[in-house]
C-alpha cells in the first residue's frame, strides 16, 4: 500500500467511530493503542472520571530528549438537525474532496501522523515523536488537561507541540482565549396579577444578558484591537436562557450561559469581575429589598487560555520552514494549544483543512491539503532526523 493509500486508509477507519462528544471515544482509543502496539509502540492512557472516555499518548524514539508533540482531539461535534448528502461517519471521495464528520476537525491529522507511523521507526530520530490524542475538546479542551497533569510532572517534558487544527496548513501563533459561564438568577414567584411584589428572576436576567451586550458593543467600538484577529477584539455572547413556567407567575428562575471570546491581553477574570459588579451594584439591592433571600449566582462552565506565540520563536520558525508558509496567522476560534503553552510547552497550530468546514454539514477535507498535510510531516520526520534546534 502507498502512504497516501495507507493515509486515507486510515482518515476512513477513525471517521468510522462515531465519536461525537456525547458519547465514549474508547472504541477509537482502543484501536489506536491496537495498530501503535502493532508497531511495537507503548500507549499510555489517561481517563475522565467515569471510565468512558480516554487521552492517549505515545512516544517513538529516545525517551531522555523533548521532542516534539502531535496533537489532536478525537471528539467531534453532533450531526443531528443536519442534512448530509452522504452517511457522515463513512468517507466518500469525490471531486477531489474527502467527506465525512471529522475529515477538516480534526481526525485527518491524527490519521496522516498514524499512516507515518512505519517512517517514524524506520529513520534515525535524535529526538522523539511524542503523540496526544484527546477527548472532549469539542466542550470546553476538557481531556487534555489530565493528560497535561501528566506531562508537565515528566521528568524530561515535551519541548515543543504542533496542535492539528484545520488552519490550511498556515501557522497559528495565537487564538482567543474563552470563558464560559452560567449565570443563575433566583428570585421570588407569586401570581402575575401581583407582579410588583414578586421578583421576577427572568427580567434580572434580561438586565444583565443586556449588560453584557452592552459590553460587547463597547469592546466592537474601543478595543483594544488586534488586526490579525477576525473579529480584531474581544466579543461577548449570550447563547442560551431558560425560565418561567407559566405567562401567570413571576418566573422564580431563570438561568442563562454566556462567553467571552477574548484577545490575550484581556483578563477574562477582569471582565467577570464587571458583570459581578453590575449585579451587586445595581441588581441585588433592589431584588433583596422585596426578599433577601433573592440573588444572582454565577457557575464556570469553561475556560480555555488563549495562544501567543511569538514569529520569532525558534518553534514557529521551525513550522514556518517545514511547512513552506512565508507568514503566521491568528484566528478567532480555541484550541488545546494554550493549555499546552500555559504548563511550559511551545506550541503551534497547524494543520490540514479549512475551519469554514468545521462542524458543517457535508464537512470535507480537499485532496490538496491532505497532501499539504502529509508533506509537512514528512518534512518533520527528516528535522527530527537532524535532531533540530526547536525541539533538542
Amino acid at each position: 500500500m502507498t502512504d497516501t493509500a495507507r493515509a486515507i486508509a486510515m482518515i476512513r477507519r477513525l471517521v468510522a467511530f462515531d465519536t461525537t462528544s456525547a458519547l465514549s471515544n474508547l472504541a477509537l482509543i482502543e484501536d489506536v493503542k491496537t495498530y501503535l502496539a502493532g508497531h511495537g509502540i507503548d500507549s499510555r492512557l489517561t481517563f475522565d472520571e467515569a471510565h468512558g472516555k480516554a487521552n492517549l499518548y505515545a512516544t517513538i524514539g529516545p525517551k531522555d530528549k523533548g521532542g516534539i508533540v502531535l496533537s489532536g482531539h478525537t471528539d467531534v461535534v453532533p450531526v443531528e438537525g443536519q442534512i448530509w448528502a452522504t452517511d457522515p461517519f463513512a468517507v466518500v471521495e469525490k471531486d477531489g474532496l474527502l467527506y465525512g464528520r471529522g475529515t477538516s476537525d480534526m481526525k485527518s491529522f491524527i490519521a496522516i501522523a498514524l499512516a507515518f507511523v512505519p517512517e517514524f521507526l524506520a529513520k534515525p530520530l535524535k529526538t522523539p515523536i511524542h503523540f496526544a490524542f484527546s477527548y472532549d475538546e469539542e466542550v470546553g479542551c476538557i481531556g487534555v488537561r489530565r493528560l497535561l497533569d501528566i506531562l508537565e510532572k515528566q521528568p524530561v517534558k515535551p519541548a515543543a507541540c504542533i496542535v492539528g487544527e484545520p488552519t490550511s496548513m498556515k501557522p497559528v501563533v495565537a487564538h482567543k482565549g474563552k470563558k464560559s459561564t452560567r449565570c443563575h438568577v433566583h428570585g421570588l414567584e407569586c401570581h402575575s396579577s401581583l407582579a410588583p411584589t414578586g421578583v421576577n428572576a427572568v427580567e434580572f436576567a434580561a438586565e444583565i444578558v443586556t449588560y453584557l451586550r452592552g459590553m460587547a458593543q463597547r469592546k466592537r467600538a474601543e478595543g483594544p484591537f488586534d488586526p490579525g484577529f477576525d473579529p480584531p477584539h474581544t466579543t461577548v455572547h449570550t447563547g442560551l436562557m431558560h425560565g418561567g413556567t407559566a405567562l401567570n407567575i413571576v418566573p422564580k428562575d431563570c438561568y442563562f450561559d454566556f462567553e467571552f471570546r477574548h484577545l490575550p491581553e484581556d483578563d477574562p477574570e477582569e471582565l467577570l469581575g464587571e458583570v459581578r459588579d453590575f449585579v451587586e451594584t445595581k441588581l441585588l439591592p433592589e431584588m433583596q429589598a422585596i426578599d433577601p433571600a433573592t440573588g444572582v449566582r454565577f457557575e464556570p462552565i469553561s475556560q480555555i487560555p488563549g495562544l501567543d506565540m511569538k514569529d520569532d520563536d525558534p518553534l514557529t520558525q521551525l513550522v514556518m520552514a517545514l511547512s513552506g508558509a512565508n507568514s503566521t496567522g491568528k484566528v478567532a476560534f480555541g484550541t488545546e494549544a494554550g493549555l499546552f503553552q500555559q504548563v511550559g510547552i511551545p506550541t503551534i497550530v497547524c494543520g490540514p483543512g479549512d475551519i469554514a468546514q468545521a462542524h458543517q454539514p457535508d464537512e470535507y477535507l480537499t485532496l490538496a491539503q491532505f497532501e499539504a498535510g502529509a508533506a509537512f510531516l514528512g518534512a518533520v520526520i527528516d528535522d527530527l532526523c537532524t535532531g533540530g534546534p526547536a525541539h533538542g
